[in-house]
């Protein structure tokens, strides 16, 4: 195919036929389209869109570019879910050993950090050991032992996603709804599912700003979903703060653990219940029980040991990375926290090195925020608002510089909120 006359179309707002498309992602996956003739496509994609069936096609030929996961017959449904992105989004992390506490199957294929949020994947590979590049015979086997599996796209399940994935990260084309839905469904269905629950993201921290985006991105990817075979239904769930307590990859598994051991924070055991409710077999009351009582936090233990992770240092994981440099935000006023800017806290978390500003870019485990207040609380002047974990001084003051624009107070008796100006300590 002539690839610039291809790109040119797109640009110029036409229809691309099923054939392009995938002779497109046929070349760029072997390598002989090029990174910057691919980027370019995805530039003219997220300004011109796509059709519906330019969706469909893409989601196709991604999927086709590799192999997908086969299953014996009579094995236990195949159930998934998938977040559209967050700041501390560490759902994955407790729904998946959740999920297979339940006769169920998880195949849970994840992605690195991609724009602001965080990724599964990274977050996992705090875990000394963790190996997620486990082959399909490998997957299978483990789905049969555990239940469960956690990896990432391989060379050889959706190895166009895996390349078309990282170039959007660093060329600003994250946010393109038809790129992001066949990302998304492409990897979710080389998993083979049964069922899959959509968590799809609106607000400051999410791809989507607003509900009604998210609302027309859920609609895509059930469309898809559905047009392919799979029981597909979503959530819509607010991401104007950080979820949870802490962002950053260790950060994020210390909070995790704490959750599966019963504990954690509400906003996150609610949103986990929320999302195993709509593809699990049991009642809600009964995997709420399974977080309460050890058996989820025991299946997360049985999956990172049989993925070559060092359990042991689970609970001691902020012992394994530690940042050498830890700050309490504090408050400069007294009121009712207003605002938490979540996508304040992403930009952030790139500054102090925990996500990627280029595609080679290596995450830093160990840095990020904790103990993050949540919007509605009561604070006084001097309470710490959040911990920040740096490498370096330079990064924390830039981290800082960020975040003064992300904090809010209201007065408690009422009254416009008035920006803060946080000080550190």
């Amino acid at each position: 195919m002539h690839v610039p006359s291809f790109i040119e179309r797109k640009r110029n707002g036409h229809a691309l036929t099923e054939e392009d498309i995938a002779a497109f992602i046929a070349g760029f996956t072997e390598g002989s389209i090029p990174d910057y003739q691919a980027s370019a496509w995805a530039m003219a994609v997220f300004f011109r869109g796509m059709t519906p069936a330019e969706t469909r096609f893409l989601t196709r030929a991604m999927l086709r570019s590799g192999q997908t996961l086969a299953y014996p017959a009579d094995t236990p449904p195949k159930v998934d879910k998938h977040s559209t992105g967050g700041i501390g989004d560490k759902v994955s992390l407790v729904l998946a050993p959740l999920l297979a506490c339940d006769t169920l199957w998880v195949p849970m294929i994840s992605g690195r950090g991609l724009g602001i949020t965080g990724g599964t994947l990274d977050k996992l590979e705090s875990i000394p050991g963790f190996n997620t590049a486990l082959s399909p015979e490998q997957t299978l086997r483990q789905l049969e032992k555990l239940g469960v599996v956690m990896i990432g796209q391989s060379a050889e399940i959706c190895p166009a996603d895996k390349k078309l994935y990282a170039l959007r990260d660093v060329t600003g084309t994250v946010p393109s709804q038809a790129l992001i839905v066949a990302s998304i469904m492409s990897k979710k269905l080389a998993e083979n599912l049964n069922r899959l629950v959509l968590d799809v993201k609106f607000g400051s921290g999410a791809f989507m700003p607003t509900r009604a985006e998210a609302e027309s991105l859920a609609a895509a990817l059930e469309q898809v979903g559905r047009e392919m075979g799979v029981q597909t239904c979503h959530r819509i769930t607010p991401m104007n703060e950080p979820l949870g307590h802490s962002a950053g990859n260790a950060l994020e598994v210390a909070e995790a653990v704490a959750t599966l051991q019963g504990g954690g924070p509400a906003d996150l055991v609610t949103l986990t219940l929320d999302l195993a409710e709509s593809v699990s077999d049991v009642p809600r009351s009964q995997l709420a029980a399974w977080l309460n009582d050890g058996t989820a936090w025991r299946k997360f233990v049985a999956l990172v040991e049989a993925q070559q992770g060092n359990a042991r240092v689970l609970e001691s994981i902020l012992s394994v990375h530690p940042a050498p440099i830890v700050e309490e935000f504090t408050a400069s006023d007294s009121g009712i926290l207003a605002r938490m800017d979540a996508g304040c806290f992403g930009r952030a978390c790139i500054a102090l090195g925990a996500g990627r500003a280029k595609a080679a870019d290596q995450v830093d485990a160990a840095v990020g925020f904790s103990q993050i207040r949540k919007v509605g609380q009561a604070v006084h002047r001097g309470d710490c608002l959040f911990r920040i974990h740096a490498r370096t001084e330079a990064q924390r003051d830039e981290a800082i510089a960020i975040l003064r624009d992300a904090v809010e107070i209201a007065p408690a008796s009422g009254g416009a909120p008035a920006r803060t100006e946080a000080r550190e300590t």
